[in-house]
């Protein structure tokens, strides 16, 4: 690698590469320094040479940007571009560019493990049979919780992008019925009924939010929402937590106004003072692991290195300024 090879910098690769994947490729691209986390008060010393900044979600905003002379682009290994400052990056002619899609297969098969937990409680029957308890059983065989089918059910999914098409097609395996709710329909969910919030939530057996989070929808599932929903139905919640207003989502789990919820994802992230969901009634949630298996983590970080590549080349792909 010569001296006139970019300089580029990772700031949080461990977020995304715990270290089960490869960025030799990468490091073929320029003089590349990979740091597997980074305070906010180490960005600026640690990129100060940076042409090419990756970063997954650490801060990289105006002030940061200002004092990068040396900075043309900036990758984000997500989907998700808010912790970039776009329009101070458009100001100084930076290209940013994100990975719109890695995750779709992981993230409905998210869905289904929240929902075939929820359903057939296979982890609790497990620890029962390990408690002894079948073996201290008078029938042959043991349950002590109800035991739910999903084929005849209606899921309704709210975001009908790849994502919720995605899950529609896995509920129509399981012999699901498939209602949807999407504020800009596109095409290509033609196994989804599309029609109104109130008949969706009012109708369905399994809500399941695949949206983006914008100032219209935030806490869109509130008290008045969850009142709709039939008591015997469920919540998966795989998108973004402040969707829900998280206390009105506990009090109808908590008062057996809903049979349970699926929640991977709260309001804040890492929760520093815990959740009202943590602690109610039939809800299981997960620490943001719908989108982070092996093969979603290497699909990301294979086009967040072919994105600067194209930049390199001056063709730049998956630009958002």
């Amino acid at each position: 690698m010569n001296t006139n090879s970019p300089r580029i910098v990772v700031v949080d690769a461990g977020t995304l590469n715990p270290g089960d994947l490869d960025w030799s490729s990468l490091e073929e691209l320029g003089l590349c320094t990979i740091h597997q986390r980074s305070n906010p008060n180490e960005v600026v010393p640690r990129c100060r040479d940076a042409t090419i900044v990756i970063t997954n979600k650490v801060l990289i905003s105006e002030a940061v940007i200002d004092q990068l002379p040396s900075l043309k682009y900036v990758g984000v290994t997500a989907t998700g571009y808010n912790n970039v400052d776009t329009r101070a990056a458009k100001r100084k002619n930076i290209v940013v560019t994100n990975v719109p899609v890695y995750g779709t297969a992981s993230v409905a098969q998210s869905v289904f493990a929240h929902l075939l937990n929820l359903t057939q409680r296979t982890a609790h029957h497990a620890q029962a049979v390990a408690d002894g308890r079948w073996e201290s059983a008078t029938e042959w065989c043991f349950w002590d919780f109800p035991l739910i089918e999903l084929s005849g059910l209606t899921m309704g999914i709210i975001g009908c992008g790849r994502i919720g098409r995605a899950t529609a097609k896995l509920a129509h395996a399981f012999g699901m019925r498939t209602l949807g709710y999407d504020p800009h329909p596109r095409a290509g969910a033609d196994q989804i009924t599309m029609v109104d919030l109130d008949t969706l939530f009012r109708e369905s057996d399994v809500v399941s939010l695949h949206c983006p989070l914008t100032t219209d929808n935030e806490r869109m599932v509130n008290a008045d929402r969850l009142r709709q929903m039939k008591p015997t139905a469920y919540l998966i919640n795989t998108s973004r937590g402040p969707l829900v207003d998280e206390g009105a989502l506990a009090d109808a789990l908590n008062a057996n106004r809903l049979a349970g919820a699926g929640i991977d994802v709260v309001t804040v992230e890492p929760p520093r003072q815990g959740s009202p969901l943590f602690a109610a009634k039939n809800c299981f949630v997960t620490p943001h692991i719908a989108w982070a298996t092996h093969a979603s983590r290497r699909r990301l970080l294979n086009t967040a290195i072919d994105n600067v590549a194209a930049f390199l080349r001056g063709m730049p792909t998956n630009v958002i300024t």
